[in-house]
């Protein structure tokens, strides 16, 4: 691969296909691993929507699951167990989920700059579509009217971040009710469809935050297929 300045401010941005929760995850160790390995190895920043699934964070989660585990198999929606920060949540197509995986270190970003950063490129991307959507000081995520519309958990390992954020943009809200989102009683969530009363291209949506994030953190993108990326992980891994 070709040799990566120290100073680059470039970063791969990768537009998956709708990708099982444990690929995509087994996909970001392998990415975390490879720059573990070779510190040159550039920053990356998956894009994604995942099939139903619920995930935990590191603080549980299955305590505010509000529905039996044979109602959860009726409605094929599993349940995955994750290193990530923070409690329960829901994953679904129409959900825009991104995955920065990148050198806080390298970048000298600290952690909690970085949450802020992608607090603010949701912030953002809702404006395109002229959403006023903000922050709460007592819970990190971004908000709508009081109600939830976008999460984040993440990882640091070895200064390298992974997991991220989860934006509604078109997500089917039901299954959010069989849980208590994030481990907050009475919190309900909502979407760009929900406020705007139709459908967002995804699309659209993946463009706009993938300016919003490069705008944010001071990167600049550089699109990569699917099989462009894992042929540079198999140089590497």
């Amino acid at each position: 691969m070709a040799e990566q300045n120290e100073n680059s401010t470039k970063s791969w941005w990768v537009d998956l296909p709708e990708t099982e929760y444990q690929k995509a995850l087994n996909l970001q160790l392998a990415i975390v691993n490879a720059k573990i390995a070779d510190r040159r190895f550039p920053d990356v920043i998956l894009c994604l929507e995942h099939p139903r699934v619920f995930t935990l964070g590191r603080r549980g989660g299955r305590e505010n699951l509000c529905v039996s585990e044979d109602f959860l198999s009726q409605k094929s929606v599993a349940v995955v167990p994750t290193d990530r920060g923070g409690n329960i949540t829901y994953h679904g197509p129409g959900q825009l989920v991104v995955y920065p995986i990148i050198d806080l270190n390298r970048r000298r970003f600290k952690v909690v700059e970085f949450v802020s950063g992608l607090e603010q490129a949701m912030i953002r991307t809702a404006a395109h579509w002229k959403i006023d959507a903000g922050t709460d000081s007592a819970n990190r995520g971004v908000w709508l009217n009081g109600n939830k519309l976008g999460s984040i958990g993440i990882t640091v390992r070895r200064g390298i971040s992974f997991h991220g954020l989860a934006l509604n943009v078109n997500t089917d809200l039901e299954p959010f009710s069989w849980i208590n989102p994030c481990g907050l009683n009475q919190v309900e969530m909502t979407s760009f469809k929900k406020h705007l009363g139709r459908s967002v291209p995804m699309a659209d949506a993946k463009k706009v935050m993938a300016r919003e994030l490069g705008d944010a953190f001071g990167i600049s993108m550089e699109n990569w297929s699917p099989d462009e990326m894992i042929e540079e992980l198999e140089k590497i891994l």
